[in-house]
Parts: structure tokens; sequence; C-alpha cells
């Protein structure tokens, strides 16, 4: 939590433990969702129209994991739509600075969420905002297990490789299967299978272009994977 949120736990954590945490991610998603979810309640409940308690849930699933994930978003969408070679795409990842494509990347995450959840009835958008994250922050370690990091000197999610086991994919793909029976029943579990075939396509793409993944593309594909998932979870509503 104190890694993937705002919430202040305050306490000093080595290395080592925060490598050992990568199990708990969905769990910590969950949390994450529950407070955005709690948001969008309150703002129903406040009688406020739909199409701002919906923008209010999607910042809050934003504004409690710190806005951390869309600047992976917004550092991988400047790179890779740079049309610049490998190097030069990891350089611009690096850059603190966001450029056009970054705002264009961005905007599009939040505005396909926002869109969802407000196709969504209330009883059904309050489960969205929790199941997402949940899923979302599980693509983190599916990804970190089977793909190799593209820098060679290593960077910010260097800590979690050298405790990405086979396990720890086992029992967060265990979570997610369970979220998402709980909270979406059949169409929970389809939304949960169509943001697979999008996260495998994803790193493929991440592959062929920088060779793996970096800190950014695992925020990227955390975001990208929540919007599959709430875009998903809208099919047949009219």
């Amino acid at each position: 939590m104190q890694f993937l949120s705002v919430l202040p736990i305050i306490r000093q954590f080595t290395p080592n433990d925060i490598g050992r945490s990568m199990a708990w991610f969905p769990i910590a998603g969950l949390i994450i969702g529950l407070c955005a979810a709690m948001v969008y309640g309150a703002t129903q409940m406040l009688g406020v129209p739909d199409l701002v308690s919906a923008l209010a849930g999607v910042a809050a699933l934003a504004g409690f994991s710190g806005f951390l994930h869309l600047d992976g978003v917004a550092d991988m969408a400047d790179g890779f739509f740079s049309s610049r070679p490998r190097e030069r795409i990891l350089e611009i990842m690096r850059d603190s600075r966001i450029g056009t494509m970054g705002v264009i990347g961005v905007f599009m995450v939040l505005a396909f969420k926002w869109a969802a959840i407000v196709s969504l009835p209330p009883a059904i958008g309050w489960r969205v905002l929790v199941l997402a994250p949940i899923v979302g922050r599980a693509s983190q370690i599916i990804t970190m297990h089977y793909m190799p990091y593209a820098r060679s000197e290593g960077g910010l999610a260097s800590i979690f490789l050298a405790h990405c086991s086979r396990q720890t994919v086992l029992i967060v793909i265990v979570i997610v299967t369970l979220s998402a029976v709980l909270l979406g029943g059949a169409k929970g579990m389809m939304a949960v299978c169509v943001s697979g075939i999008f996260g495998f396509y994803f790193n493929f793409r991440c592959l062929r272009k920088i060779g793996g993944m970096t800190g950014d593309t695992l925020g990227a594909i955390s975001e990208g994977i929540e919007t599959v998932v709430m875009c998903a979870m809208c099919a047949g509503m009219e």
C-alpha cells in the first residue's frame, strides 16, 4: 500500500520487503478500488448527476494510486509514438517532461474509463471500480514474470524481479478469478479474458519495440487493463 497508493503507511521497509510484497498487489488494488467505489457511491447518494459521479469515481481511482500508473501511460505514449529507434525511445520514456502524445494517451485512458462507468448502472459501476484495479495490479505481476527487463542498467521495477515466481503468479490468478466471479459473475470473467488478450498483445508490442518491459510499461499495462475491464463490462448495455 505504501508503494502503490497515497494512503499514509508510515513505516520503513527494506528493498527485500518491498520485493516480497508482490503477491499482495491485487489486494492493494482491491483497497484502492474500494476507496474509489466509496467516493462514487457517496456522490450518488448526494444526488450528483451520473456524469459527475462517474468522473469522481475515475478521478479517485487515479488519485488514490498517486497517479503513478498514469505517469507510465504518458511516458510510454511519448516514447512509443515518437517513431525513434529503441535507445531513443527509452531515453524519451525516462524524461520527466510530458509531450503531446503523453497528454493524448492519459486523456484517452481517463475518457474511456469515464464513459464506461457512465454507461453502467450504479449497482454495477461500483463493482467495476473495485474489480478493474485488482486485475490491473495482477497484470503487473504476470508481466514481470514472463517479460525481460528492457534496460540493462535496471530501474524501479528491478527490486521485484527476484521475487516474481510461478507461485506468485498462481496466487494472483486465483485472486483475480475469485474477484471476477464475485464482483462481475460471467461478465466479469469475460472482461478478465478480454483484458488478458489485450495484455498479451500489449506485451508483444513492448517486446518488439524496446525488447521487454520497464517501470513505465508496467504502469501503462495496469491502466490499459483497467480500461479494458471497464469497457468490456459495458458489453450488452443499452
